[in-house]
């Protein structure tokens, strides 16, 4: 079958070469179509029940997503600027056709009785005269709980602009917008902007920002690794080029197939310049093995040799690691199974180009003179030798240590933690952190969280409960501001008996409660109550903040307050959702997504191996050393406190799929050497000091390839980057010291030259029949 290939490789490698190339530029034309995408929601799957509760409920009562922005003041809010850039910011949001209400101190109403009649007036019509009309308003502000502590702060230096948008709007638009209005009325207040859309905003800045260095970055440090690798041009440009086909190629994919980049996107790059030049790198090293042990043979011959050998070994490790890569599918977040399958073709393709254009770009290119008593030894290839021996006297120890490591670490698991809050992507010291950690401490919290009522709304058992529920959500520590039409209610009814506290209750007729909505709307504008109960009084929202970006607390009110309604059979409320709920869904179905992406990689794995080898023990022996590298990469997680997240998530199936191309490659060549009649010393010996050497350079472009993750503005990708250095380099040395121990020491069956050969269908070109060609 591989001599076919090498044939029609060979034979045809004008055509190899122009198809190759063609396919590059058809896709790099579609490259400039890509679009980005932040919103968190596109990346969950239509069918998922947050998703669901929260598309309902902005069908009932528009749009629940808000931009926050806070001013603090030097001393204090009530000065004649700070209230005069307040109320000019405020009137210029509403005019921004994506902002469906704005909520400030100039727009929030007060209210007040006169004669018995409701008054609905604006709070901040005009900036207070004077010292006395300042304490006013600070008074007025202090006894109105929906005000205080919700968009003015606890010690009155703060205050804030809710500008909460419509469904579906543009977060750059929108953030743009914001910006110009804001430099129109300049001030000494210290601004700071928070919310979802400006979270997505600034993602998508980073996203933009990271992709511009890495490409760059990744390539020029794959350069040089080629070269301190192979110290030939041919040995640097020809991987080099097929990383860079690759790249187009899935990149160029993404907008054929109506899909845009997004968060978890930005890494394929980098996957492809890691992983798409191993293939190219096996076929290198072993064109210069090849040069040195077969001097005296053509070019073609060389060439043939490679695409015959290797040609097993590399499909096997390409399917492995494609096999790895889709197990992604089993990710809940849909930009991850995308990235499987991109990620999955770019392998796909730069296999086919490493057996096929690789070689016909190759025999066009002059035979190297290099004689072997010319060549000084590269200094890896000492420390293979030196490898080989202590592996040899030391295989016993080997596997104790490794048994005992691993358990050792292995306890960190314990500690690993789950955090998909896409705040906590960015470091402590960014403006976006900051205004958050503002928004948490001064005015009610950061994350949404709505809870529906179902019923007649004007009904006093049904807005009790809705009184009963939103008193409860007040009390709980981790939530901050609670607004409901109860409170509303509360205020009118307090309002109309003279301010008297004892009335700061719901009325117990319906007729007074349709009545406090009948004289609101008389004085005010009813659409001022559409975001707490919808037109026909059927429906009431709950609307609570949490003051905390921690997934784990997230769940835990969750529960709470599903165990609180569960208690009321005849429980009003039917509906709750929000981003917190969003969030917390997420990080269960990671974790269980998580669990089957390890078991699918591995079984997916263990299969190829064992239809590669046609024995059920090479299936196990396989999975056996990735086991130790699994244990060994969430241990160290939990022991350094990296939280598994979306894009953590995603490692084991990578480092699955990669890992496993380093066992294949030595269990294939010691296999080769046993068969050819070496002791199992000396089969180990010739294993590590030739096929050993591809495997180093393989793990080291790896490792290389996601350094430059680090240079991430994520955290979570560059401590991905980090997991994949500590990975990688676990991987290779369970497969160059470990697993070498495992087979001295058990010495397994399909490893061993007593099977019959043929039924293996393995062809092991000895050195003498290769001379003859």
């Amino acid at each position: 079958m591989f001599e076919k290939l090498a044939q029609i490789a060979l034979k045809f490698r004008v055509i190899v070469i122009l198809v190759f190339v063609g396919i590059t530029i058809f896709f790099a034309i579609q490259i400039p179509k890509a679009k980005i995408d932040t919103d968190l929601k596109s990346e969950l799957p239509s069918n998922m029940p947050s998703r669901i509760r929260m598309d309902q409920i902005e069908k009932m009562f528009k749009g629940t997503e808000f931009v926050m922005i806070t001013f603090t003041a030097k001393d204090s809010i009530f000065n004649k600027n700070t209230l005069k850039r307040v109320i000019k910011i405020s009137k210029n949001l509403e005019k921004v056709v994506q902002v469906e209400k704005v909520t400030s101190l100039y727009t929030y109403k007060d209210l007040k009785a006169e004669d018995g009649s409701l008054i609905v007036e604006p709070l901040l019509k005009k900036v207070p005269r004077g010292n006395n009309g300042m304490l006013k308003l600070k008074d007025r502000i202090k006894n109105n709980d929906m005000i205080y502590k919700n968009i003015v702060s606890s010690d009155f230096k703060s205050t804030a602009i809710i500008a909460i948008l419509k469904p579906n709007s543009d977060d750059e638009k929108i953030l743009s917008s914001i910006d110009k209005i804001l430099k129109k009325y300049p001030g000494n207040e210290k601004i700071e902007i928070g919310g979802v859309p400006v979270s997505r905003a600034v993602t998508s800045e980073y996203m933009k920002t990271d992709m511009r260095k890495f490409l760059p970055a990744g390539l020029l440090i794959m350069l040089i690794f080629l070269f301190f690798c192979f110290r030939s041009i041919s040995g640097v440009l020809l991987p080099f080029i097929i990383v860079v086909m690759s790249i187009i190629v899935s990149v160029g994919i993404i907008p054929i197939l109506g899909w845009k980049i997004q968060f978890v996107t930005i890494i394929l790059p980098v996957i492809l310049i890691a992983v798409a030049n191993d293939y190219g790198i096996h076929v290198i090293a072993k064109y210069q093995e090849n040069l040195i042990e077969y001097p005296k043979k053509d070019q073609n011959s060389l060439i043939k040799n490679i695409v015959e050998s290797l040609g097993g070994p590399v499909i096997a490790t390409g399917i492995t690691t494609i096999a790895g890569l889709m197990s992604l599918m089993t990710h809940i977040i849909i930009p991850a199974k995308q990235l499987g399958i991109l990620a999955s073709v770019g392998v796909g393709f730069s296999l086919l180009a490493s057996i096929t254009f690789l070689p016909a770009v190759l025999s066009f290119l002059p035979k190297p003179e290099l004689k072997t008593k010319d060549r000084k030894k590269h200094f890896l290839d000492k420390i293979l030798e030196n490898l080989s021996k202590f592996i040899k006297n030391n295989f016993v120890s080997i596997l104790i240590g490794a048994i005992a490591i691993t358990l050792i670490i292995g306890v960190g698991i314990a500690k690993l933690v789950v955090d998909t809050n896409p705040v906590n992507y960015f470091s402590k010291d960014t403006p976006i952190v900051k205004a958050y950690k503002l928004i948490n401490k001064e005015f009610g919290g950061s994350t949404n969280l709505s809870i529906v009522a179902e019923g007649d709304i004007k009904d006093p058992v049904i807005m009790k409960k809705i009184d009963d529920l939103e008193n409860m959500l007040s009390k709980r520590k981790s939530i901050g501001q609670v607004m409901s039409i109860s409170k509303v209610i509360k205020q009118m009814n307090k309002v109309l008996h003279n301010g008297d506290e004892n009335f700061y209750k719901i009325p117990n007729s319906r007729d007074t409660i349709a009545q406090y909505f009948l004289l609101y709307s008389m004085s005010g504008d009813s659409e001022d109550l559409e975001k707490l109960v919808d037109f026909d009084y059927k429906h009431a929202l709950i609307n609570a903040r949490i003051s905390t970006t921690s997934v784990n607390t997230f769940k835990k009110e969750l529960k709470y307050i599903k165990a609180y309604i569960a208690k009321d059979p005849n429980t009003p409320f039917k509906i709750m959702g929000g981003y917190a709920d969003i969030i917390s869904e997420l990080m269960d179905a990671i974790v269980s997504g998580q669990v089957i992406s390890i078991l699918l990689s591995l079984l997916l794995v263990a299969v190829i191996v064992g239809v590669l080898f046609k024995s059920f023990y090479a299936a196990l022996f396989s999975v056996l050393p990735l086991s130790f590298a699994i244990t060994i990469l969430f241990g160290l997680m939990g022991y350094f406190n990296i939280e598994l997240n979306i894009i953590t998530a995603m490692l084991t199936s990578i480092m699955i799929g990669v890992g496993i191309d380093y066992t294949i490659h030595f269990l294939w060549r010691y296999r080769n050497e046993r068969f050819n009649g070496k002791n199992s010393e000396d089969a180990l010996y010739k294993t590590i000091t030739t096929t050993g050497r591809g495997i180093v350079f393989n793990a080291l472009s790896v490792i290389v390839g996601f350094v430059v993750l680090m240079l991430s503005k994520f955290l979570p990708v560059q401590f991905f980057g980090f997991l994949v250095v500590v990975s990688i380099s676990t991987c290779l040395l369970v497969a160059m010291v470990l697993l070498p121990a495992i087979c001295i020491l058990f010495k397994p069956k399909f490893l061993e030259p007593s099977i019959d050969e043929e039924k293996l269908d393995i062809t092991i070109p000895s050195k003498e029949a290769f001379e003859n060609i």
